[in-house]
């Protein structure tokens, strides 16, 4: 049996350049990952100021081709992949039969036949693997993992259009939220979408990994005048928690439904048919139990991921996601609460290491970038 500890961790084609820039390396999904460089408060705040710069090329990329590729992806997916237009993206859930997430992913149209789907790193072989059993009698629809086709930098925050635009020609301030383009970025053939992880305006960059370092540096040395920063995982998990963005792992999982996250906006309502239908319009149609919502501690404490929700001396729900934020200044997190306990200013009580601390909900988003 092979010892997992063993295994080695897998480098994204940035490895060097994070090492070279200082920055404090952690294994994260299997890979050798960048945490922070100069530290995860500054990063986290040069992004809602300026810009970041982060490597997410651990994430995964599969690509469903073929005649019926559009069926198979209304098959396996919870949105309506039916409404996008080539060079257009949208958020989605990858479902099982229970209307849970096996992922989350962004679904990308290339051409009327032609998706990709970037899932999570951790996620990518398990996604691979239900994916191609689900589609194999779709029809005409070749499932392929190409993740090591890609690397993907996304550089985010207020500034991030004016950096980015001085290397490309793709017309930036045109493209609509969640479309993309292809085209030359610093010289490089690629792929420019307008998304993001942190809360603000920005572009995710796919390009060849061969040529990940060359673009990175590139957008480093035209953005350091406008405060263009290096950032991490740190930051990037600090600023989406901010913007209320669901975590795999965290927040959703094969025991979370859609409706349960608050994400029935991801699902084709009108759509004939999907895996995990059946059971997300029983859930509708009936009522769910239990939602996930934002809470702001009034005690002094800081709620982590694995905490309890208490009333009394019962468990009544758990706290997913948790942090003091750096530019909001205050200890935020998301928690699975019963829906008596959903209205914004609930009183929860959370039990952090064996002492009760109160917390207050709140809407969501906690944070909303303004408007330009």
């Amino acid at each position: 049996m092979t010892d997992p500890a063993a295994t080695p961790l897998k480098k994204t084609s940035l490895h060097a350049t994070h090492v070279a820039l200082g920055a404090r390396m952690v294994p994260f999904a299997g890979w050798d990952m960048p945490v922070e460089y100069a530290g995860i408060s500054a990063e986290h705040l040069a992004v809602r100021a300026a810009a970041g710069l982060f490597d997410v090329s651990h994430m995964g990329e599969i690509e469903i081709a073929g005649k019926d590729a559009l069926a198979a992806v209304q098959h396996i997916s919870s949105n309506d992949a039916s409404r996008l237009q080539v060079n257009q993206a949208h958020y989605s859930a990858l479902t099982t039969p229970e209307g849970t997430f096996v992922d989350d992913m962004l679904v990308y149209r290339f051409a009327p036949n032609h998706f990709l789907l970037v899932v999570n790193g951790s996620n990518v072989d398990k996604d691979f693997a239900w994916i191609a059993e689900r589609v194999k009698d779709v029809g005409d629809a070749a499932v392929v993992n190409s993740s090591d086709r890609y690397a993907l930098i996304a550089i985010q925050g207020p500034k991030a259009r004016q950096i980015l635009q001085s290397l490309t020609a793709i017309e930036l301030e045109s493209m609509k939220y969640y479309w993309f383009a292809h085209g030359e970025i610093a010289g490089i053939r690629g792929t420019v979408s307008r998304t993001g992880y942190t809360g603000e305006d920005g572009f995710e960059v796919f390009v060849a990994p061969g040529m990940a370092p060359r673009l990175w540096n590139a957008l480093l040395e035209v953005g350091k005048d406008d405060g263009l920063v290096p950032a991490g995982l740190g930051a990037r998990d600090t600023l989406r928690l901010e913007a209320a963005m669901r975590l795999y792992g965290n927040d959703i999982d094969d025991t979370t439904t859609v409706l349960e996250a608050d994400l029935g906006w991801i699902v084709g309502w009108k759509k004939d048919a999907f895996l995990g239908h059946e059971a997300l319009r029983a859930q509708k149609a009936s009522g769910i139990q239990r939602k996930i919502v934002g809470f702001v501690m009034v005690d002094r404490a800081i709620a982590r991921h694995g905490h309890l929700v208490m009333d009394g001396d019962t468990q009544i729900g758990y706290v997913t996601s948790g942090t003091q934020t750096p530019f909001l200044r205050k200890a935020i997190g998301m928690a699975y609460v019963p829906m008596h306990k959903i209205a914004p200013g609930s009183e929860l009580e959370l039990d952090i290491r064996g002492r009760r601390a109160k917390a207050i909900v709140v809407e969501l988003p906690f944070y909303k970038r303004p408007k330009s």
